[in-house]
């Protein structure tokens, strides 16, 4: 079975920053991608950011020039630096990681990390 668990979220001010993680455990053969998702209250939730197996990235326009996506492949373990935040980037942040078992390709989320941007 494989579990995220995401730490770092945290009441901030608008215009400061946060790093975000997300630490995977468990039994996989790999993982093909790695990705933060954030759903804000009464909203659908939606794409953050996105990095391969390969190393690209992929960024919500909202989010551009802001935030940064890394990983560590050897901790399994997903970043996201988060900068000049803003009142509307208050939500709960999910990870999420696309691997491949034994079985098959499987997607696996996070329970999530409050992030809150207000003064």
């Amino acid at each position: 079975q494989v579990q995220l668990v995401e730490s770092g979220g945290d009441l901030v001010q608008p215009g400061g920053s946060l790093r975000l993680s997300c630490a995977a455990s468990g039994s996989f053969l790999s993982i093909t991608a790695r990705g933060w998702y954030r759903q804000a209250p009464g909203k659908q939730r939606e794409l953050v950011a996105r990095i391969s197996s390969g190393g690209s990235t992929t960024y919500a326009d909202s989010v551009k020039g802001r935030f940064t996506i890394s990983r560590d492949n050897a901790k399994n373990t997903v970043y996201l630096q988060m900068d000049s935040l803003k009142p509307e980037d208050t939500a709960d942040y999910y990870c999420k990681y696309s691997v491949v078992v034994p079985s098959g390709a499987l997607e696996v989320w996070g329970r999530g990390t409050l992030v809150t941007v207000s003064s």
